[in-house]
């Protein structure tokens, strides 16, 4: 379990850009929420100028706060989603 994020979102600007700057503090709240807030094990890769994060736990068992935090942060994304479009902002939800 686990999210990706790739791309920009291209609503404005670099460094005016309201649409990735949302995804990205959302994304990285989360791994920081999940490293300061649980015992679960993940491991998370970024490159910053490629708008690229990968977060993935790692083991068969996540915490209950491991998973409220990922579904809160797909409530945060879906709420960016609605407010600018989907040509801002897709998601992708699949299982693995």
């Amino acid at each position: 379990m686990g999210f990706s994020v790739s791309g920009h979102a291209l609503y404005d600007r670099k460094g005016k850009d309201i649409v990735c700057a949302a995804v990205s503090v959302l994304t990285i709240n989360t791994v920081n929420a999940v490293e300061m807030l649980t015992e679960d094990l993940f491991s998370a890769e970024s490159d910053e100028n490629g708008g690229r994060l990968s977060f993935r736990f790692l083991g068969d068992e996540i915490s209950d706060k491991g998973r409220v935090l990922l579904e809160a942060l797909v409530l945060g994304l879906n709420g960016i989603r609605e407010e600018y479009g989907e040509e801002y902002l897709s998601i992708v939800e699949k299982e693995e």
